[in-house]
């Protein structure tokens, strides 16, 4: 990752809408979420969601994909790790494993019993 699209990256996190958007959709593992159903949890009106995905997805943080008539949100998880990389790549003197700083890996989410995926 380049320096500017950590800057993009980090821009679109910093908003409280957005951050929360952003981390229910990693929570929600690759399978994504529809927007109705963000925006119910949020408790987001369909207009300010849209806006706030848009932001994301320009960052690309997240994208989407169609199914009938909903739109189906995931989180961009290659895009998380780059930006978590970039942002760790020089610490603990040059050696990250060091730092306990690893990727994720959403392939393995495990769903706990409250619904809440854990890794």
């Amino acid at each position: 990752m380049e320096k500017t699209g950590a800057i993009t990256a980090l821009a679109a996190l910093a908003h409280e809408t957005r951050l929360d958007v952003f981390r229910l959709l990693v929570q929600t593992g690759p399978e994504g979420m529809p927007a109705g159903r963000i925006g119910e949890r949020l408790g987001l009106p369909s207009a300010t969601l849209s806006f706030h995905l848009n932001h994301l997805r320009h960052a690309g943080l997240v994208t989407f994909r169609r199914e009938s008539r909903s739109l189906i949100y995931m989180a961009e998880y290659p895009a998380m790790n780059d930006l978590l990389a970039y942002l760790t790549a020089n610490c603990c003197q040059g050696d990250a494993s060091g730092c306990g700083v690893g990727i994720c890996d959403s392939t393995t989410l495990v769903t706990t019993t409250e619904g809440n995926p854990r890794q």
